[in-house]
């Protein structure tokens, strides 16, 4: 599939890939800087590097290949399906799912799993997003687990996006942090991007800094080990949560690579997973203008290591 566009007047110059990330919400970044980089995306019809900066009457090209094997999976994956209707379909994703296939995923992803939702219960036809698949407007780590929002038809997607970007979706989730923030609320204003020693992360310390902010309370303390925050981010950056987290000296449980191996563990058990959690999503319904708020319990292993912690205060009391 070919689109053709020109870039708007009173478009600001930025990095095509910046440019396109909140253009192209059914493609991660990773994903179109590789398609710049492979030639399908090409800029006054030449090829370009994602640096390249674009500027108001440039014409971009996007060549998106067809869907490879994540159409042909046939491996049905169970959803947990909180609500659905003839725009959108919300569904609890577990901890350990990826959610878009890329390279070395993919099979048995989030997607891969919509689109086996769909055609087992006869619904392709209802979709209307790009290549015909169910539209991803937000995404979640692999090991984040919560409710995530999934367009079913273009106008849902081009609106669900719209308010992400103009950040009036209102997401809560709850994590299980390292040691306590020195206050019981508060926010963190931290500019983060890619870091600059390492480009598996994100940090304070980059080149292309952007503006992030990330409300916290504590809901529950348990002496200095750990605690349970609320978590709240006004912006959507990559690994926001994580990175901001860790800056205050307080990395979630379980992840490593904002943590390391100490937080990995307690008492020598490992967890299951990181203790990350997105447990509610409020926003404005693309098709009845109302407000709606949708959300997810506590999962079972972190309900577990919060009982954990509870024994271990009580019996150190």
């Amino acid at each position: 599939m070919i689109t053709e566009f020109l870039v708007a007047e009173g478009e600001r110059v930025k990095r095509l890939d910046a440019f396109l990330v909140s253009r192209e919400r059914s493609v991660s970044r990773s994903g179109l800087q590789r398609l710049i980089l492979a030639g399908r995306i090409r800029v006054n019809a030449a090829v370009v590097r994602p640096s390249r900066k674009i500027k108001p009457g440039d014409w971009i090209t996007i060549e998106q290949p067809k869907p490879g094997p994540m159409l042909s999976d046939n491996k049905p994956i169970p959803l947990d399906i909180l609500y659905e209707d003839e725009a959108l379909l919300i569904i609890n994703k577990p901890s350990g799912v990826v959610v878009h296939p890329t390279s070395g995923n993919w099979h048995g992803t989030l997607l891969n799993g919509l689109l086996d939702h769909f055609q087992t219960h006869g619904k392709v036809n209802e979709l209307n997003t790009s290549n015909g698949l169910p539209g991803l407007v937000h995404r979640l780590d692999k090991e984040t687990s919560g409710v995530m929002v999934v367009a079913k038809t273009k106008q849902t997607q081009r609106d669900l996006g719209s308010q992400f970007e103009d950040h009036t979706i209102i997401r809560s989730y709850e994590a299980l942090v390292y040691g306590r923030p020195t206050m019981e609320r508060g926010t963190i204003r931290i500019p983060i991007g890619r870091d600059v020693y390492d480009k598996k992360k994100v940090s304070s310390q980059t080149h292309q800094a952007q503006n992030a902010a990330t409300e916290f309370k504590v809901i529950q303390s348990f002496k200095n080990v750990a605690c349970h925050l609320e978590l709240i981010p006004y912006t959507g950056r990559q690994h926001q949560l994580r990175v901001h987290v860790a800056e205050l000296g307080c990395p979630i449980l379980g992840d490593q690579l904002y943590g390391g191996q100490q937080e990995s563990q307690i008492q020598g058990n490992p967890y299951p997973r990181m203790m990350l959690h997105a447990r509610s999503l409020k926003f404005c319904h693309p098709v009845s203008k109302r407000e709606v708020e949708f959300c997810s319990k506590t999962p079972t292993e972190m309900e577990l290591l919060i009982s954990h912690l509870e024994n271990q205060r009580n019996t150190s009391c």
